[in-house]
């Protein structure tokens, strides 16, 4: 078996890592944007999916997933968060031979709603960059994606979907009503909210969303570094079965995604020190919590809020030639003024002389009193943003950039743990 690094070179910025990851030339170019029906694996009936399902990895902290552990039983982080990698596919591996998880008799695409959203669960076909079907609008690290890359070659599985977003309003929307007025598969809630599933298993449905999706292009809302990790098992491979990923695909002319921020957490950096260094380079207000989220809600241009102390600090106003040096000059106006750019390259990278690495800086999504308390925890400082606008970031992606790296929470997120595709399952 070949080491987790064998592809993913060690050295690069994250811009040069993802452009090897994304720009590498792939099989089926010119093939349109495709999802293709599959046998899918699900808990077995008689199991609450409530109990095994769970938010996508990246939103649970330790003690989330120590919690959803400790609950016993069968669910999904076991596998997703695992103590390590070998003990997630022995683990998948029990649970298929103990009928825990069952694989569906027909290939299929299913239909996934949640929070008044509804999308298609499928096995994505997956093209360079440079074919401009898929658009990624994220920058990703090598650490995420060694990490899946270990996970999914350990258990030779898809085992949750990239979250994809695409203007359609054609042939499938019509499919999709149909389906839904059927009993779904399954039904439950979790989270506060409802969860429902539905299969398509018609081959003459699937040729009509086939022909209906080719001409179309789509974007990564969510799941960068799982793409990422997909095209390196592709390029590793060379077999068919790897030239697919799992991805819920979702109709933005009907179902608008939310768009949330993603929230900085540095946890060596104390509220003090912070508001400091950023005096005099920016204006700062000091403000009580809830009327300073409003406050940052109202403001216009760049702004920040700083706390993790007993105040709040709105931050407006950056001084502008040192504004214009610090963010990058090779990219377009509208690039260099996304919130997330100045924060990256004028407050954590210039002023604030941070390291931008997982262990720095960590992200709390869409969630500011999670990332205040997180910061009270670790004695740091919470940045809380404004989300982008979902015109920018898609404005970004088509002039073939990509916004900061965690720059935007779109939601609603597919729950982990009701489909999974194995790459072995004809």
């Amino acid at each position: 078996m070949p080491t987790v690094d064998d592809d993913l070179p060690s050295g690069l910025t994250p811009e040069e890592f993802s452009a090897r990851i994304f720009g590498t030339a792939g099989p089926r170019s010119g093939a349109g944007l495709v999802l293709a029906p599959f046998r899918g694996v699900r808990f077995a009936p008689g199991i609450d999916p409530a109990a095994v399902t769970s938010p996508p990895y990246d939103l649970l902290d330790r003690d989330q997933v120590e919690r959803l552990k400790a609950g016993g039983g069968h669910n999904i982080v076991r596998i997703t968060l695992p103590d390590d990698y070998g003990t997630a596919a022995a683990t998948l591996r029990r649970w298929l031979a103990d009928g825990a998880l069952v694989t569906d008799p027909d290939p299929a695409l299913y239909l996934y709603e949640t929070a008044g959203q509804r999308g298609l669960i499928g096995a994505l076909g997956l093209r360079a960059e440079a074919d401009k079907v898929v658009l990624p609008h994220e920058n990703v690290y090598p650490g995420p994606v060694r990490d899946r890359l270990a996970l999914m070659t350990e258990t030779r599985a898809n085992l949750e979907p990239i979250f994809l977003v695409y203007g359609g309003g054609g042939d499938t929307a019509e499919i999709i009503d149909a389906t839904a007025e059927r009993p779904p598969l399954m039904e439950f809630r979790a989270d506060g909210e409802p969860h429902r599933l539905w299969s398509i298993t018609d081959p003459a449905l699937h040729a009509r969303i086939a022909a209906d999706l080719r001409p179309r292009r789509t974007l990564i809302a969510d799941g960068h570094h799982r793409y990422a990790t997909y095209r390196a098992l592709q390029a590793r491979h060379h077999q068919p079965p790897w030239d697919y990923g799992l991805a819920l695909l979702v109709d933005s002319t009907r179902y608008p995604p939310h768009l949330g921020a993603i929230h900085r957490v540095l946890p060596h950096l104390p509220p003090d020190v912070a508001l400091q260094r950023a005096d005099g380079i920016f204006r700062t207000t000091e403000l009580t919590w809830p009327d300073a989220l409003s406050a940052l809600a109202a403001a216009e241009g760049p702004a920040f809020l700083l706390a993790g102390g007993d105040t709040s600090h709105l931050l407006t106003d950056p001084e502008p030639a040192l504004l214009e040096a610090t963010v990058p000059a090779n990219y377009s106006p509208r690039w260099r003024n996304l919130d997330t750019a100045i924060l990256d390259h004028l407050l954590i990278k210039h002023v604030w002389d941070i390291p931008e690495d997982e262990h720095s800086v960590e992200v709390v999504h869409d969630d500011p009193d999670a990332a205040l308390d997180r910061a009270h925890r670790s004695g740091g400082t919470a940045v809380i943003l404004n989300p982008l606008k979902v015109d920018d970031v898609l404005a970004v992606a088509a002039e073939g950039e990509r916004v900061p790296r965690k720059s935007t929470s779109f939601g609603p997120k597919p729950r982990t743990g009701l489909v999974l595709r194995l790459v072995d399952t004809p």
